[in-house]
């Protein structure tokens, strides 16, 4: 106890900077975020499936090369047609990730439970120089 009451600044940086850390990973740990080059990895080792949610518009002015379109709007409708082996990864991808987290949530609710979003979205993929193709 008495080390506890002589060092309690020590004890309370230690268990702030811990909690700094812990943070992220906690917050993401739902989210299945995945960067571009892992999301390749899964492409190429485990056949993942890339589906693009964007507008059909946004799609066609440039996707990622093997991307199959599937608009959010439609997702729960047509992702199983697209995607019928509820057991392979499913990688979706938007413009910046924002929409295709809430795709893993619908994705996850029709039993996908390998969807996984692609941190930064296009913008992440094109930055880390992955191929893009247009319509």
């Amino acid at each position: 106890m008495k080390f506890i009451l002589d060092n309690w600044v020590l004890i309370l940086i230690a268990l702030s900077s811990g909690g700094m850390l812990a943070f992220p990973a906690l917050r993401g740990a739902g989210q299945g975020t995945l960067t571009a080059q892992g999301a390749v990895q899964l492409i190429n080792r485990e056949k993942a499936v890339l589906v693009d949610v964007r507008d059909a518009e946004e799609y066609a002015a440039g996707h990622a090369v093997g991307a199959r379109s599937v608009p959010l709007a439609d997702l729960e409708s047509k992702l199983a047609s697209v995607v019928k082996n509820k057991t392979v990864p499913v990688l979706l991808i938007c413009g910046s990730g924002t929409r295709a987290r809430g795709a893993v949530a619908a994705a996850k609710k029709l039993g996908y439970e390998n969807a996984q979003v692609i941190a930064g979205g296009m913008r992440g993929w094109a930055d880390a120089n992955l191929p893009v193709e247009k319509a």
